[in-house]
Formats: structure tokens, C-alpha cells, sequence
């Protein structure tokens, strides 16, 4: 399996929309390397339609890696409280790639 990332932040991206933006999406992810690679020269073929900048080119700002090495050593981690910890004395380390929904940082994680 392999995922197209934001190099600089290392958020997994989605597809691209009608309007040319590609916006991260956890849950996509590509069974082979030519199928990222091909995913990747639509989402640059699409923004070049939409934009005329070159320098946001998808091409240059995503890269893509296979998910064992992606989760083992590219991805970055952040630093978060329970919001059930009201003194803000025990943080939790999680991906940037955590759903809203599985981080003990938001409310949805709590009411479910």
C-alpha cells in the first residue's frame, strides 16, 4: 500500500475536487507505485487546469511512500491534551494523520 503526502507536513492527501484543491484524507491510500505515480500526475494535470501558478504543483510540494515506511519513520507526530484532563497535565503524542473522531483531543472521540 502507498500514500501521496505533504512533504512538510506529512498529511495523507485525498483526490483532487472539481476546483482543482486536494485536501487530506486519511483513508486514501494506493495498492501499487504506478497507480500513486498516476494518481499524482492527475492531481498535477488538474491543478495546472484550475491554476497558473507552477510553484504549488503537486508534483513538487507531495511525494509518495510506501505505508510501513511512511508510519515508521516520514510521518510526524503531534502533541495533544485530553480535553477530560481540565489541568492539562498528561499530553498525548498521536499522528497528524489521526481521525478527529479516534483523538481523546476532540469532543467525538468522547461521545460516542
Amino acid at each position: 500500500m502507498f500514500y501521496i503526502y505533504e512533504k512538510s507536513s506529512t498529511y495523507i492527501m485525498g483526490k483532487v475536487n472539481r476546483w482543482g484543491r486536494i485536501h487530506p484524507d486519511h483513508r486514501q491510500s494506493y495498492k501499487t507505485l504506478p497507480a500513486a505515480k498516476a494518481a499524482l500526475t492527475r492531481m498535477s494535470k488538474r491543478h495546472q487546469a484550475a491554476h497558473e501558478d507552477s510553484q504549488n504543483d503537486p508534483r513538487v510540494i507531495y511525494a509518495i511512500a510506501e505505508a510501513g515506511v511512511f508510519h515508521s519513520s516520514l510521518e510526524k507526530t503531534r502533541t495533544v491534551y485530553s480535553i477530560m484532563d481540565q489541568a492539562k497535565t498528561k499530553p498525548i503524542t498521536e499522528t497528524v494523520n489521526t481521525p478527529g473522531y479516534m483523538s481523546p483531543s476532540s469532543e467525538s472521540y468522547w461521545s460516542m
